[in-house]
């Protein structure tokens, strides 16, 4: 009998840090490729797919929906696509806490004919989709709640589906609306235009939506981020393979690393696999360093950062105050970074964290005061004093993406990055 597995890792302190890292391939684009491979038509092998808890509920319900998804080499999968219908016409959907998966399939489903049931953990039905709901009801979609008004798990029948020309939908909960729609709207096989009412939160997440669509023969007009148009007659079509680049949120932990190492003699940290032409906008999280006091080079397909010569004299970085809405998931790694600073950070404009796999504004508040930080909590916003001494603690991480950090910050990503603490893309060197 095996072993059970520990349910902690218990992290020794680490003076300093350098080295290198290859990502994994990016949450994001991966489970949105594989949607659209799988509405393609024509076999799409994608490579570099990441293999996290969101890609494998996205793998199993598109296998339950009567889609050929066959491995293709490490990190790989051909989709064989279904041509804009899936084959399964009834189905019980069950998609664990996978946001990047629950609120596109739904939209899609929803346009597709069929009888279906979408379905998650506890914490899945307490994330709102009604914005979703109200926008695919434009369009004459059938979708009922199964439990609280507003909220998963949802019963999908057949609607009489038309385009009403012009759909609205609110922008400033989560962009995963605006995205779940658009990939749904070429369904429709008319040219229809969402208007997003309300101020559109994480544009940068919609944009590699776009992105993608393009990719697969879906250009998408759009009117500065308020009106988009998916043209008449759209339908996808593989474009035969496609790699998937690295995830940029996963790239702040070691960004930040490199600088937070730089201050006692360690540093730099390079990441490979996404750089200056990335199309993720967390990639901007290296000039949020910047201002904190890092030194940051980076390629097309690298990013490297250290302490900057200002920072390592003084021992700190730079308390910052700033608008994090263009890198909401890179934002929580900087709340980790403010422990270091030299006096106060306030991240604001970060509402939409309490709509993620867990309340992160509250999560993030909770366990930074555990290492002695004081944390001001507010609806959209965060304000973080480094303590004035450390305290050793256990680190609570949600099965979430919240950082642990031991006197200095340590990713725990199974949900993200399966094996993390063990793997070959790993070249690094940790001073004790």
């Amino acid at each position: 009998m095996s072993a059970a597995k520990p349910d902690y890792l218990d992290l020794p302190p680490i003076r300093a840090v350098r080295g290198t890292v290859r990502l994994p391939g990016s949450k994001s684009i991966s489970n949105r490729t594989l949607l659209l491979a799988a509405l393609a038509q024509g076999a799409t092998t994608l490579r570099e797919v990441l293999d996290s808890d969101d890609t494998r509920y996205m793998l199993a319900a598109l296998r339950v929906l009567g889609v050929r998804c066959e491995e293709a080499g490490a990190r790989a999968v051909t989709v064989h696509g279904s041509n804009g219908r899936f084959p399964v016409k009834k189905a019980d959907l069950f998609l664990g806490n996978a946001g990047t998966a629950v609120r596109p399939l739904s939209a899609v489903l929803a346009l597709c004919g069929g009888e279906y049931r979408v379905d998650g953990v506890a914490r899945m039905h307490e994330r709102p989709i009604g914005d979703l709901v109200d926008a695919l009801r434009q369009l004459g979609a059938d979708i009922r709640y199964l439990g609280n008004a507003g909220f998963p798990p949802l019963a999908i029948g057949v609607g009489a589906v038309r385009s009403p020309g012009t759909v609205s939908i609110r922008g400033n909960v989560s962009s995963q609306y605006l995205t779940g729609l658009l990939m749904a709207l070429p369904l429709l096989g008319a040219r229809t235009a969402v208007r997003v009412d309300g101020e559109l939160i994480s544009k940068p997440y919609v944009e590699i939506t776009l992105n993608a669509m393009r990719r697969f023969g879906v250009p998408v007009e759009r009117d500065d981020w308020t009106t988009f148009t998916v043209p008449a007659a759209a339908r996808y079509v593989s474009p035969g393979e496609l790699y998937v680049e690295g995830d940029a949120s996963s790239a702040s932990y070691f960004l930040a690393a490199g600088a937070i190492s730089g201050l006692t003699g360690g540093g730099p940290v390079r990441v490979e696999g996404v750089g200056r032409d990335s199309t993720q906008g967390d990639v901007r999280f290296a000039e949020a360093l910047q201002q904190m006091g890092a030194t940051v080079s980076m390629s097309g397909h690298w990013i490297e950062a250290t302490a900057g010569s200002d920072a390592q004299q003084r021992g700190k970085l730079h308390a910052v105050d700033l608008d994090c809405n263009h890198i909401p998931d890179a934002a929580m790694t900087l709340a980790v970074a403010a422990l270091f600073a030299d006096g106060t950070t306030t991240l604001r404009n970060i509402a939409s964290w309490r709509v993620k796999e867990t309340d992160r504004i509250a999560a993030m508040a909770t366990e930074l005061a555990k290492l002695g930080a004081t944390v001001e909590e507010g609806r959209d916003y965060l304000r973080i004093t480094p303590p004035a001494a450390w305290r050793a603690a256990a680190i609570d991480t949600y099965d979430d993406m919240i950082r642990a950090a031991w006197r200095r910050p340590i990713p725990i990503i199974s949900t993200c990055w399966p094996g993390s603490f063990k793997s070959e893309a790993w070249r690094l060197t940790c001073l004790p």
